[in-house]
């Protein structure tokens, strides 16, 4: 999907340059918070992923509860959990990532991609941030 049809259909629109991030991923990302931090128990916020864009591997872990659910709604993408065969996303898709599961999410190399990420409350929550996700596991994504 090219950007001008993508932006039809990202109705949450693009944000801001990830760049607090950025180190984490492979390729530009976007940030656009549809909530602000603390001002509930859930965090919303819109990701976007350039065509090709991955982010790194990683861990959102937590003594309880906690986990990350993706909400998908626009372009294609991936979704990856350690030693599973990935997932395609489209529109619509929702992903429940429970806390301590190594994962990756992105777009694919020909389409912008969209979702919306929630964190999950829990207790003792963090992230980890783990290596990227290579250029030749990621080519052999179909």
């Amino acid at each position: 999907m090219d950007k001008k049809d993508f932006e039809k259909e990202n109705v949450f629109g693009l944000g801001r340059e990830n760049t607090a991030f950025a180190k984490f991923f492979t390729g530009k990302s976007y940030l656009n918070p549809l909530t602000e931090a603390g001002e509930g128990k859930l965090f919303f916020a819109n990701v976007t992923f350039e065509p090709g864009c991955r982010n790194n591997w990683h861990i959102h872990h937590a003594t309880a509860g906690g986990g990350q659910i993706l909400l998908c709604t626009a372009g294609e993408g991936w979704y990856a959990e350690w030693g599973k065969d990935p997932r395609s996303l489209k529109p619509g898709d929702v992903v429940v990532i429970p806390a301590e599961v190594k994962h990756w999410h992105g777009a694919k190399k020909d389409s912008w991609f969209s979702h919306i990420a929630v964190e999950a409350p829990g207790e003792n929550t963090s992230n980890e941030w783990l290596e990227a996700v290579t250029d030749e596991e990621y080519s052999k994504l179909r």
